[in-house]
């Protein structure tokens, strides 16, 4: 059987043979390994332990010699002075024989102290005591003077009998006198056996350490040749000239993110562009001041490929790739960055010419939002700074302004207003918004740009000597601030100057140039069209405005039914079809109107005068609401017709009427009855007199010019001292609130008792007005009246002509009644005429009713809707003279109809008018001269 790899078991393992090329292979490698940069470590690293460890061992035996040596010193010199200072030993030393005494305590004191000899000696030397007895009695050799002159030594002794380590102490009588020597000491070569006895421990450890030292060394040096790859110094010097070649000289940014999220390694790219400090390798990516996003970026740790962030003025392309995990280390980051912005460098006048195109663009999309002429001008100076100049000054000629047509006549040229600066600071030397300009140096390059209708350019203000001859003080100042560089325009549109644009450089260090001067004149003539069409619209919002102020009432009537109070403002985009109107009626009634005609301008204007007047015109027809809302829709129908061609189709001519909207509402103070219709207009508020408020509903009406559909009335019965409130929806709706959302604040605005229709009209504006009304507002506030029942008289009239005569008395007393006796024969002639022609050509029932008002009103009310008409009889005729006569005493009269007949009226001053009682006419004659 076989093992596992396929030898029999048991069998013995033998190593491949090896050929001949292997063999001689081996010392190849080994040369290649030596010349590796881990082999010469591996190498360097075991000669430096050898020679620490030989350094130490050496080290440590000398110093086990010394230590040895010392303490031999010191053992000697301790039983030198001890024999020395025992009690007897200098009368000892004058015994006839010392020896005899002194041997046995010597060698007592020898064994004792662990010393090779003790010897006791005379002052010359000659040896009392020894360890060795054939000593005695002999000279010591060495130099003993020191010890004599009373100084106890040590020394190294060399020479006979043997070298030591030997002290030498004086032995002193009880005056003091040297007396003896005693000398002790410890062989020299008792002490070396002592150091040869540590020497093996100390060369074990020293070859401990050896093969510690070595193994780390091998250790260090094999990991090393796995990271060098094993290659040698040379190749890794040429590797690493490589790599800091290829990482620093790239044009591409290199960073490398540990796990940790903290920079390893920067090239000099890669801190040019993000600007990091110098300290940035081991910092946190938070902590390097870079973009929120390429921060967040690298703490994700996600794939990035040619992303675009920001690094100051600089647009980067960001590549970034997780690295793979290496020796045990954690997978880090590699971003690499590209700079976009070069790009513009090689571009150069491409973009350039783009960024120009750009502000071009944003010109025309910021330039002209508004039909006002000084904030065009002012987004002409707003939009030019920074990007192309510093200051931008604009002047526009007076008649510009006011939305006239401006005229060179008369060297109008020579001065503009400045109408909008604007500059990067706000300390700028130019004369302020508000001043007048003049160009008085024709070499100023304002003067000269007028004069040539072109842009000029003046790259450098210190030579231009006209522009500082027109003021010295002033261009001194603008010199000495910075001011180096100026292009003017001249604002021109269909040929027509406007004014003048100023482009001023001051901090921009490059002064303006050919190309700056085409775009400059390019810029001004866009803004030119917007000022020149801001200028129309000044112009025709002014003439709006006025016609508007011709057509709406200035001045309302003084009436007895109603105490009025109105309110009205035109939107802030212009004059607008809103419009109002307060009307007598005959009967003492009043029309209370309000409308609106969808759009503004002139035409809106014009179209609200032309209903106005409409109105006007119908309702002296004295037509029911209904019945004039259907006359005023036929009507706008026709004219829409006229105008905008053959059945309202578009091609025609001028904008229709379509879209206007109108309540109508008549108020009798007699009965308290509201008579309303509308035509597509919100229903008037009514306030009752506890200050309770309702919005009453009306029927639907169509908007004025749609046609095709009747309109209905409505009818209210009003408590005196009611109040009513008509309006606009320009009122209560816009932009930012919804129509019932107005509706509740007028609600709470007009519950308020106790005020008058003008204290009413102010705090309604006040809580309701927006700050820039987006459409015009109509407010109408009506307190109503009733005429008091002592002033109201009326007759049921019979069918018989015979009751004239007694409707005439009754009518006679009832003004004597009221002192009214001036105008009694004047009312009883109008009377008598009146009920004669109802009894004799109207249907019963005939009524008759005075009312005293501003004038005395006589109505006589019958069932047939036949209306008389007034005509010249002939001499021949024998009647139709009556109504002549009427309306020669009458101020006024008329023919109402109602739903069951007419009613025929007519109006009679209180004082004054003609005297009929001086002609002696016969009253009761002068019904046979009826119609």
């Amino acid at each position: 059987m076989t093992g596992r790899f396929g030898r029999p078991r048991g069998s013995p393992v033998t190593p491949p043979p090896q050929s001949a090329g292997q063999r001689a292979g081996l010392p190849a490698r080994l040369s290649r390994a030596l010349r590796s940069v881990a082999g010469q470590v591996f190498v360097l690293q075991a000669v430096i332990v050898v020679l620490l460890i030989t350094a130490a061992t050496l080290a440590l035996v000398y110093q086990a010699r010394y230590d040895s040596e010392r303490d031999a010193r010191d053992r000697s010199l301790a039983a030198a002075e001890a024999f020395a200072h025992a009690p007897g030993l200098p009368q000892a030393l004058k015994a006839p024989n010392p020896t005899t005494v002194l041997q046995p305590l010597a060698e007592s004191a020898r064994r004792a102290s662990g010393v090779d000899f003790v010897s006791v000696m005379n002052t010359d030397g000659i040896r009392y005591t020894d360890a060795r007895p054939r000593l005695i009695g002999r000279r010591a050799t060495g130099d003993l003077s020191r010890a004599v002159r009373g100084q106890t030594f040590t020394e190294v002794f060399k020479g006979t009998p043997s070298d030591a380590v030997r002290a030498v102490a004086p032995v002193r009588d009880a005056s003091g006198a040297v007396v003896g020597l005693v000398g002790t000491g410890i062989e020299i070569e008792n002490v070396s056996t002592v150091v040869g006895k540590q020497l093996p421990l100390l060369l074990g450890a020293a070859a401990g350490a050896l093969v510690l030292g070595t193994g780390g060394a091998a250790l260090v040096s094999r990991r090393l040749r796995r990271q060098t790859r094993g290659l040698g110094e040379a190749e890794m010097t040429r590797r690493n000239e490589h790599h800091e070649a290829v990482l620093h000289a790239v044009r591409e940014g290199v960073l490398i993110i540990d796990s940790d999220h903290r920079l390893i390694l920067a090239n000099d790219e890669a801190r040019r562009l993000l600007a990091l400090p110098p300290d940035a390798e081991g910092r946190g990516v938070g902590d390097l001041g870079l973009d929120p996003r390429t921060t967040s970026l690298l703490e994700s740790g996600r794939v990035a490929t040619d992303e675009v962030h920001l690094a100051g003025d600089r647009l980067l392309a960001v590549n970034v790739r997780p690295t793979k995990p290496y020796a045990g280390m954690p997978p880090g980051t590699v971003m690499t960055l590209r700079d976009t912005t070069e790009l513009a460098s090689l571009s150069g006048r491409a973009e350039v010419a783009r960024g120009r195109l750009q502000l071009l663009y944003e010109a025309g999309v910021s330039i002209g939002t508004t039909l006002d002429v000084v904030r065009t001008a002012e987004e002409l100076s707003e939009v030019a700074v920074p990007r192309f100049a510093d200051f931008v000054t604009v002047e526009l000629l007076e008649p510009v302004l006011h939305g006239e047509e401006p005229s060179a006549a008369g060297g109008a040229y020579t001065q503009m207003r400045r109408a909008a600066m604007s500059g990067i600071r706000t300390d700028q030397p130019l004369q302020p918004v508000g001043d007048v300009i003049r160009f008085v140096v024709p070499t100023a390059p304002m003067a000269a740009a007028l004069d040539a209708g072109r842009a000029v350019l003046a790259a450098d203000l210190n030579g231009a000597f006209g522009w500082r001859a027109q003021d010295h003080e002033g261009t001194r100042i603008a010199l000495e601030y910075g001011l180096h560089s100026l292009i003017s325009v001249p604002l021109q549109a269909r040929g027509v100057v406007l004014g003048m644009a100023n482009f001023w450089r001051a901090d921009t260090p490059e002064a303006f140039d050919e190309e700056d001067l085409s775009f400059a004149e390019e810029l001004g003539a866009r803004a030119a069209v917007s000022i020149d069409n801001a200028r129309r619209y000044t112009r025709e919002h002014a003439t709006a405005v006025a016609l508007q102020r011709s057509l709406l009432p200035r001045v309302l009537p003084d009436l007895s039914a109603v105490d009025v109070a109105f309110r009205y403002l035109p939107a802030k985009a212009g004059v607008g079809g809103d419009w109002f109107d307060v009307i007598p009626l005959p009967g003492a009634r009043v029309a209370l109107v309000v409308g609106d005609v969808v759009g503004h301008g002139v035409h809106a204007a014009a179209t609200m005068g032309r209903l106005r007047t409409a109105v006007h015109n119908f309702s002296t027809l004295d037509l029911p609401p209904d019945e004039l809302l259907g006359h005023l829709d036929e009507l706008i129908d026709r004219i829409d017709q006229i105008e905008t061609g053959s059945g309202g189709q578009e091609g025609g001519g001028e904008r229709g009427v379509t879209g206007a909207t109108c309540l109508y509402a008549v108020y009798d103070p007699v009965s308290g009855r509201c008579t309303l219709a509308s035509a597509g207009h919100p229903g008037p508020a009514v306030v009752h007199p506890d200050g309770r408020v309702d919005f009453p509903e009306l029927p639907a009406g169509l908007p004025l010019g749609v046609g095709g559909m009747p309109f209905e009335t409505a009818e209210l019965w009003l408590a005196e001292g009611s109040r009513l409130a008509l309006f606009t929806d320009g009122l209560l709706e816009d932009r930012d609130r919804d129509f019932d959302t107005g509706q509740a604040l007028l609600r709470e605005a007009l519950a308020q008792p106790g005020r008058s229709p003008e204290q009413a009209c102010a705090d309604v504006l006040a809580a309701l007005l927006f700050p820039a009304p987006s459409d015009d507002i109509a407010l109408l506030v009506a307190d109503t009246r009733r005429l008091e029942p002592d002033r109201i008289a009326e007759w049921e009239v019979p069918g018989d002509p015979s009751a004239v005569s007694r409707v005439r008395n009754a009518g006679s007393a009832q003004l004597v009644a009221w002192g009214l006796e001036e105008i009694a024969f004047t009312t009883e002639l109008i009377l008598s005429e009146l009920v004669t022609n109802a009894i004799r050509y109207g249907n019963q029932p005939v009524r008759v009713r005075l009312l005293r008002d501003r004038s005395l009103i006589c109505e006589v009310s019958d069932g047939s809707s036949t209306s008389p008409h007034l005509r010249y009889a002939a001499t021949t005729d024998e009647g139709g003279r009556g109504l002549f006569l009427v309306a020669q005493y009458a101020d006024r009269w008329g023919t109402r109809y109602t739903e069951r007949g007419k009613v025929i009226w007519a109006e009679v001053p209180l004082t004054g008018g003609a005297d009929p009682a001086s002609t002696a006419l016969d009253l009761d004659a002068l019904e046979d001269l009826a119609w």
